[in-house]
């Protein structure tokens, strides 16, 4: 009742270009901030730090972009999905994984973290909802289930539609030997998923013997192009050492840049945008430096 007396004594007292003003709908601005995650190593894989805005450029779809945001070291939350396989062909080395992300979580998680385990086989589960409660993903690790098949796509299509329902930097951590047996969705299905999300996988890669010239290298080989065309990376497990893989991962997450921008100069219809990071010409033995980051973004993501 008050809001409709105050309505109608605005109407009688204000003047009326004021009241068209008031009236009139909103202006919908449909341009938001594009968050870019970028890793700088050297020559020896090494985290390149001290980089300042002034160090990068960025182009969409081959078009320069003004930076708007920089970040270095960002400390943004991490909404974590770590997936395991517990296949068949990945049963003998359950125990040692089941460790290796025991200490993994326990050295990357903070209080602002949240983490949701999944285990995949010829199904896709998920054992623990996103918690920042290490407690309840060690009890987690110790109940993980088995199947005969692996529904690897299957995991990486679910996972990335369970992160993109958060905030922060969203990543998606694989323990697999990379073999998808179950039919579903397919790697192209998979990485379109993980792009509208905005998710960046890590592959950790568990092979019985990372030398074996007879081994089906396909999968392998998936796992490797999803976590470049996301701006993650891929480690192998060398002779089943996945605690230094884990470090890697955990190494690679706390020492981002990012960088936002307000997309311009939009030329095509494709709802898919190209994106590419350099360094500019200020940036100090830059030619020995290697740049890794996201490789673009859908603009109707959230539709």
């Amino acid at each position: 009742m008050k809001l409709c007396r105050f309505v109608a004594l605005l109407a009688v007292a204000a003047p009326a270009a004021l009241w068209s003003q008031i009236s009139a709908p909103p202006i919908q601005v449909n341009v938001r901030l594009v968050n870019v995650f970028v890793n700088v190593t050297d020559a020896t894989g090494a985290p390149v730090p001290g980089l300042t805005q002034d160090d990068f450029s960025l182009n969409e779809d081959g078009h320069p972009q003004k930076i708007s945001y920089f970040e270095r070291d960002t400390g943004m939350p991490l909404s974590i999905v770590l997936a395991i396989d517990t296949s068949g062909s990945t049963h003998k080395d359950l125990s040692v994984e089941q460790a290796a992300a025991h200490k993994f979580v326990h050295a990357l998680m903070r209080p602002v973290d949240q983490l949701d385990l999944m285990d995949f086989n010829s199904d896709v589960r998920e054992v623990v909802p996103f918690t920042s409660s290490v407690h309840r993903i060690d009890a987690g690790l110790e109940n993980l289930s088995h199947g005969p098949a692996t529904a690897l796509y299957d995991a990486i299509y679910l996972a990335s539609q369970s992160l993109a329902l958060r905030r922060g930097r969203k990543v998606l951590v694989v323990i697999s030997d990379g073999g998808n047996t179950v039919k579903g969705v397919d790697y192209a299905q998979a990485l379109e998923q993980a792009r509208r999300g905005e998710v960046m996988i890590y592959s950790v890669i568990d092979l019985p013997v990372v030398a074996d010239a007879g081994r089906e290298t396909g999968g392998e080989h998936a796992l490797m192009t999803l976590s470049q065309e996301t701006g993650g990376k891929y480690y192998y497990a060398e002779d089943g050492n996945l605690e230094q893989a884990f470090r890697k991962v955990s190494e690679d997450l706390r020492t981002q840049y990012l960088i936002g921008y307000y997309p311009a100069h939009r030329i095509t219809d494709s709802s898919f945008r190209t994106i590419s990071v350099t360094l500019t010409h200020g940036a100090t033995g830059n030619s020995a430096f290697v740049l890794r980051h996201r490789t673009g973004y859908y603009s109707n993501a959230g539709q």
